[in-house]
This record gives C-alpha cells, structure tokens and sequence, in this order.
C-alpha cells in the first residue's frame, strides 16, 4: 500500500550497509531509504547535534520508512543542522524535501522527504513529545558518530 510516489513499505529486517549485497534486489527501495536516513544523520552530526536515532516505522505506520530524530542545543544550530541535511541531500543524493514545516521558530523542524522524515528538535521540545517512547514499538537505531565510542552505561 503505497500513499506516496516516495515510500514503499518495509517487508524485513534492518540490514547492516556493510552487509547488503551490490546490485538490484527486490528490497532495494527500502535499502535506499535506510541509506538516506544514515545519510540524514550524518549531516546532523556534521552540526554537531546530539541524540541522533533512526526510527525504523515502516512496519508500524504508512507515514515513512525511517525518522531521524535529533537533538541541536539552540536554535541557531538546530537551523544549521537543517541546512546542512538540506546541502547534503541536495548535492550527493539530488534530493530536497518535500516539505519543511517549524523554520521560523527554530523549536522543532520537521523535513520530509517522503520514504524518511527528520525531526530537528531543541531539548525541551524533544523530551516534550518524546518520539522514540511515542513509536516505541519500532525499531530505534542509535547513530554512533564516527569516530567517537559509546558505552553501554551511556544508555
């Protein structure tokens, strides 16, 4: 049940980039979207934002395959954070969203781009609506900045 030119459903598991076999397969359209949610991510690490995590919701909602969901600390650097996503899609994937909805409050902006959606929020307006805990029954990747370590107590 497709409802946009966009989204294709996800019929299975996440697959690790690093394992997905080259050339066509039959779930190359979600393997896409995965690349673009990482995509998405890494340009909002670019801008330094914090608590990045790909929600993989294509199995509990028609609205998207992924969200990414990301913390910037000001307002200022939550509109960096979009413009760089913005650049980034634009030059390496051809890419503009379909819709940007929040720009001139700065609070919490919302980029759609069809098979992903990125939610750039300030602290309080992320704790307030709480995404991860809301689509807490989909898959939640936690980004791991390059270069930079996680412990299993950080989370």
């Amino acid at each position: 049940m497709t409802h946009s030119p966009h989204r294709q459903p996800a019929t299975h598991p996440v697959i690790p980039l690093e394992s997905a076999s080259p050339g066509p397969e039959p779930n190359q359209t979600e393997d896409d979207a995965l690349q673009l949610a990482y995509a998405i991510a890494a340009a909002a690490d670019e801008r330094k934002a914090g608590n990045i995590t790909i929600l993989q919701v294509g199995d509990v909602s028609y609205l998207a395959d992924y969200f990414v969901v990301a913390t910037g600390f000001s307002a200022v650097q939550v509109r960096a954070i979009t413009r760089s996503i913005e650049a980034t899609l634009e030059t390496n994937y051809n890419r503009r969203p379909l819709r940007v909805e929040g720009q001139g409050e700065g609070s919490w902006i919302v980029m759609d781009y069809g098979e992903v959606i990125a939610h750039i929020f300030m602290p309080e307006a992320r704790d307030y609506y709480d995404l991860e805990a809301f689509w807490g029954h989909a898959n939640q990747i936690v980004y791991q900045p390059s270069g930079q370590h996680f412990s299993p107590s950080q989370f």
